[in-house]
């Protein structure tokens, strides 16, 4: 009977009739959602957690029986970081979590791993959470459907560009791996026509070969939307323009019309994106999803990211400065302010309760609720005492770009320390090279200082910071890093800056040993 179906919904009058009524949910979803008031939502989205959730250990534990208010659950449930849950109700029943923080039995752990500290992380997802993110991929699709009159996205199949489905079973009724794995898992069987790959094809490990199937079999498919994080994306468009022999994606895919990244700051990639997509109506749609729920989506509208308040996610917002004080003040979607740098905490139907993701986000609307992405919590640079964070070094990266005509892949940033002093080291991955590297170097240190003080203070005459090292590397550098690491493909993403400098060092020998420097500018002198 399924394959009766699948044939059914596979053929073309059946996929108008499709396409046409999805453009119509989509309709009556971004109405619906307009018509929200974000604060009363959010309002109810706690309470509701908090009732589901009130006979589990945690729940007892936390008095959630009692809790009527937000400030009564901010009063009774402290702020953690993921290793504060797990060492306190995940350890010791790992990898069974059953009636912990969330009722009954977690179906699936989604794999992840700290990008600083690579200590893998097991973020539960439960049947709950798995219709969270479906109502929000949703969301997003009805956004581009109800923007873009003309859509036709389920005329063709719509392509994730993620982890291997070939999930572990560590326990009965329980399976770990790659959240895009699990996704792929999960798809109704209706929904499997309008996506690609198929089933078989996502269950292949192997990275490498992975990509070049994936290239070889949607080569002639109708893909109308492809997502994933950007670098995997430009090598799999690379590999699509070698086969096909054509220059541009909307040649090997003359249906294509959005393009969903996220994982990363897309600035660095734009440039290459529109040489390789070759059509200016190709849309290029931000996501912002994470292991631990989907938080927002990059509204056709705006072009800001708007927060996701009504799938099951009770957000709180901490300004980044009171992170490390001994009572942070925390906002919530009623009490926030404009243009603060907050790190968002969420509390979710998976049972991670006031917990610190680790990314800094900044409201730039709270009618409807929009938000920029700042960076990381533990993304700073501050080991000589200049404070810069990952914000600062995007926009400098991509300031000094513009003035070199330059394009960025993939960069890293940490310290070198040499003896009590030391200097900033960057190893990049150029797209497209600086016509000058020192140029390149000289506007990022400027750009650098005109927009932290404390970093123009460091790098004064008799303080000790210099100008920068700058290492250009040559073609694949970070995918073999990340392969030697065992952290090529799916979500893994390049670790951007590393305070400690023990992955830097690592990175610059690693490119020393296998000969993958291009160029390379050593650290400079002090600014007069």
């Amino acid at each position: 009977m399924i394959s009766l179906l699948q044939a059914a919904v596979g053929s073309t009058p059946v996929r108008r009739v499709v396409n046409a009524g999805f453009h119509a949910q989509a309709k009556m979803r971004v109405r619906a959602l307009q018509g929200m008031n974000p604060v009363e939502i959010q309002r109810r989205t706690l309470e509701g957690l908090v009732r589901t959730a009130k006979s589990t250990r945690f729940g007892v534990d936390h008095r959630f029986s009692s809790i009527r208010t937000v400030s009564d659950f901010q009063a009774a449930v402290p702020l953690r970081v993921y290793e504060d849950l797990w060492r306190e109700y995940f350890q010791n029943a790992y990898p069974i979590l059953e009636n912990l923080t969330w009722p009954g039995r977690i179906p699936y752990l989604a794999l992840t791993s700290g990008t600083t500290q690579g200590a893998t992380k097991y973020i539960p997802v439960s049947k709950a959470m798995l219709a969270s993110n479906r109502k929000a991929a949703q969301t997003m699709v009805a956004f581009h459907m109800n923007a873009r009159a003309d859509s036709r996205l389920f005329h063709g199949r719509m392509f994730f560009l993620g982890g291997s489905s070939d999930l572990e079973r560590p326990a009965p009724g329980v399976r770990q791996g790659d959240l895009s794995g699990i996704a792929a898992m999960e798809l109704t069987d209706l929904l499997r026509p309008y996506v690609f790959p198929p089933l078989e094809l996502a269950l292949e490990t192997d990275w490498d070969r992975k990509l070049d199937l994936l290239a070889e079999r949607s080569l002639h498919e109708p893909i109308t939307l492809v997502g994933g994080v950007p670098s995997w994306l430009l090598i799999l468009f690379r590999r699509l323009c070698e086969l096909s022999g054509k220059k541009t994606l909307v040649e090997v895919w003359p249906s294509l019309e959005v393009v969903v990244h996220g994982g990363v700051k897309f600035d660095p990639y734009r440039a290459v994106f529109a040489e390789l997509l070759g059509d200016t109506k190709i849309r290029l749609q931000e996501s912002y999803p994470c292991s631990e729920g989907f938080i927002a989506f990059g509204d056709p509208l705006s072009d800001r990211l708007r927060l996701m308040f009504d799938h099951g996610i009770f957000y709180e917002f901490v300004p980044v400065d009171e992170l490390g004080s001994e009572r942070p003040t925390r906002h919530w979607l009623g009490n926030v302010q404009l243009g603060v740098n907050y790190a968002i905490v969420v509390s979710t139907c998976a049972g991670m309760w006031s917990h610190i993701i680790g990314d800094t986000v900044r409201f730039e609307s709270l009618t409807p609720p929009l938000i920029s992405f700042t960076g990381r919590t533990k993304y700073t640079l501050s080991a000589f005492g200049e404070h810069l964070i990952s914000e600062e070094v995007e926009a400098a990266l991509s300031h000094a770009s513009q003035v070199t005509e330059a394009s960025i892949g993939e960069w890293h940033v940490g310290p070198i320390f040499q003896g009590s002093l030391g200097y900033h080291q960057y190893v990049i991955e150029f797209l497209r090279d600086p016509n000058d590297l020192a140029t390149f170097r000289k506007t990022l240190d400027e750009d650098l200082s005109a927009r932290n003080a404390d970093y123009l203070a460091h790098r004064a005459e008799g303080v000790g910071l210099p100008l920068p090292g700058v290492i250009e590397t040559r073609p694949g550098v970070f995918a073999e890093w990340m392969r030697s690491r065992g952290k090529l493909g799916g979500q893994n993403k390049v670790p951007r800056m590393d305070n400690s400098g023990v992955l830097t060092q690592g990175l610059v020998e690693f490119c020393r040993e296998h000969d993958m420097i291009s160029r390379a500018l050593p650290e400079g002198p002090l600014l007069t």
